[in-house]
């Protein structure tokens, strides 16, 4: 019997790709979180689309909309403007959400102790530059370090985290090999139609695609 696994899917390539890569030796359990960011409806149309590919039943889609009171994200405040990719830079995009992470895996654990899930699998990848400071390795240590001593003793439940050392073009190369519905995801941060094309997510995405040598299967305004 395959155990449970939780797959944080936010609609993206890397969700989907970590959601292929969890269905190889697991039964699936999607979760998805609306934070009232700039592409919501998109991006929740996403996750179901990637959820009745892999015929899960198991799905909640709840909402953190405390996010967008918080603010200090362009993807939360439309008083930010989304600002183009700068290749080669090194500071964190305004697309940043302060310390997101933390609180999708937050319901994700608890989640899992009430299913009784084994694993949750989240898509980060320490390549994502300029580098998010909740994508990194040592941030995941420590978080398991928290989910063992912040859960019940018999709660045996772990993040687990496949493409945390692959690059954009490792992962859209692993999607292809896992045969992922990489046609089903979104990747654009400030549209609902067609992706801009110009954000760090698109020229991330377009980039990756490129150096794969794979047409990107989604259509963009640029």
């Amino acid at each position: 019997m395959k155990q449970l696994a939780i797959v944080l899917v936010s609609g993206g390539v890397d969700s989907c790709v970590t959601a292929a890569i969890a269905n190889l030796n697991h039964d699936l359990a999607l979760l998805h979180l609306n934070y009232r960011q700039r592409t919501e409806e998109r991006e929740l149309r996403a996750f179901h689309d990637i959820a009745d590919f892999y015929k899960v039943k198991k799905r909640l889609v709840t909402d953190v909309d405390y996010l967008r009171q918080i603010g200090g994200s362009s993807l939360t405040d439309e008083s930010i403007e989304v600002t183009p990719a700068r290749p080669g830079g090194l500071a964190l995009p305004a697309t940043y959400v302060p310390f997101r992470n933390t609180h999708l895996l937050s319901i994700a654990v608890s989640w899992g102790e009430v299913i009784r899930a084994r694993k949750i699998f989240i898509g980060a990848s320490q390549h994502d530059s300029p580098g998010y400071p909740d994508c990194r390795p040592e941030y995941y240590r420590a978080f398991n370090r928290l989910i063992e001593v912040g859960t019940r003793p018999q709660t045996t439940l772990e993040v687990v985290t496949p493409l945390i050392n692959l690059t954009k073009r490792e992962i859209v190369l692993k999607g292809m090999e896992l045969a992922a519905p990489l046609h089903l995801t979104w990747s654009c941060y400030q549209r609902n139609d067609l992706a801009c094309g110009v954000c760090h997510s698109c020229m991330q995405r377009r980039k990756a695609f490129q150096e794969a040598g794979i047409s990107d299967p989604i259509p963009y305004l640029t």
